[in-house]
């Protein structure tokens, strides 16, 4: 299917007007492809009137059938058969279901050119071989999360000479040591080459915590960055802002805002979403974003709050062209976040996370009725 290489191979990683043309012919393909080969997907588009052929502008992207990611995690539906994967992955599970997303070979020669263009965007890929200090799983053949493969993918973008994991299989669990991981960080001070912590915020946030409680503190060598995936999940209560955690890294550890990343996207959606400079998601050329509401889930204005709406073409293996979060989030003109990007920015407020997309919309509008904001 050229026509999602040449949307992945875009050289311009957030020029959306610019791909505009290329990602609507790549989700007519796509959309297509799954109608073809996956009976669940055919029978959807049927109900809901929908044909790849309606897809004329940019704007038709609101036509494609919306499936919520309690979709996926109830029922597993593929367009391919297992043995033409190049592998499967599942999500955290946290809820005690999970989603299992097939990636193909194609979405792979994909994939890649898209995350190195980004990566050098960011200035995240290096030469310099560094030490990485991973405050998450460590991987295996027990284990197909995707945030673990997420994960162990940021620890390529640098040469790695060592990976240290703050959560190791044993015995059949996963057993946690961040004590190890912290020791590890005051060892590697005075490391001729930079170190790269990677995880989860709150286990970042965790670790930080008892380091100053216990009057630690290390400069980490020059050039070395925090790259953080994966949101709080079952730490939200002890969830923290940004700037609180950014303040900590560099009192603990030395290392400044500027070399902290942030990243966000879904097992169901594994397009890599970087913050820019000033630690905002801008929208990249290989996806949108819709705004729904959460009542009708009509598409909302920008600047305006409702449930995220994830739509790319870049999996064959699954049909999930268009997926709905569990996530309140809303959009705003990348003019003003003033990094210099147009694309927008997506901003996610909170995550409802209850049993089905009715109880999530009357959940999600509940919580806009108290108006909380974060």
């Amino acid at each position: 299917m050229l026509s999602r290489q040449r949307l992945f191979w875009f050289s311009r990683p957030y020029d959306l007007s610019g791909s505009d043309a290329r990602f609507l012919q790549a989700v007519r393909d796509n959309c297509a492809y799954h109608i073809r080969h996956c009976p669940e997907y055919w029978a959807i588009c049927k109900a809901e009137g929908f044909s790849p052929d309606c897809l004329n502008t940019i704007e038709d992207l609101e036509k494609l059938p919306v499936l919520p990611t309690l979709f996926f995690k109830r029922h597993h539906v593929s367009s391919m058969p297992r043995w033409r994967l190049a592998f499967d992955v599942t999500s955290s599970g946290t809820s005690g279901k999970f989603s299992r997303v097939g990636f193909d070979w194609g979405c792979v020669l994909a994939e890649v050119p898209m995350v190195l263009r980004l990566g050098f965007y960011h200035k995240l890929v290096s030469l310099k071989p560094a030490h990485y200090v991973v405050l998450g799983y460590k991987p295996g053949r027990q284990d197909k999360m995707g945030v673990a493969r997420t994960m162990f993918g940021l620890t390529h973008f640098a040469p790695p000479l060592s990976r240290t994991y703050a959560l190791r299989w044993k015995d059949g669990a996963y057993v946690p040591d961040l004590d190890g991981a912290v020791k590890r960080l005051g060892r590697m001070e005075k490391s001729a080459f930079p170190v790269r912590i990677v995880g989860f915020p709150s286990y970042l946030w965790f670790g930080l915590q008892r380091m100053e409680a216990l009057g630690l503190s290390v400069r980490l060598p020059r050039g070395s960055k925090i790259l953080l995936a994966g949101g709080w999940k079952q730490h939200s209560a002890q969830e923290v802002d940004k700037g609180t955690l950014y303040a900590l890294a560099e009192r603990v550890l030395g290392v400044e805002d500027s070399h902290i990343h942030e990243f966000f996207g879904a097992v169901e959606h594994p397009v890599f979403f970087n913050t820019c400079k000033n630690h905002r998601f801008h929208v990249p050329a290989y996806a949108r974003v819709i705004i729904r509401d959460v009542h009708t889930l009509k598409p909302l204005p920008i600047m305006e709050i409702g449930l995220v709406n994830l739509i790319t073409p870049l999996l064959n293996a699954t049909p999930a062209t268009s997926v709905m979060t569990d996530d309140l989030g809303m959009l705003t003109p990348g003019e003003y976040c003033g990094c210099g990007l147009k694309s927008p920015v997506l901003t996610i407020w909170k995550r409802v996370g209850l049993d089905d997309i009715t109880t999530c919309a009357a959940g999600a509008a509940e919580l806009l009725g108290k108006g909380e904001m974060p």
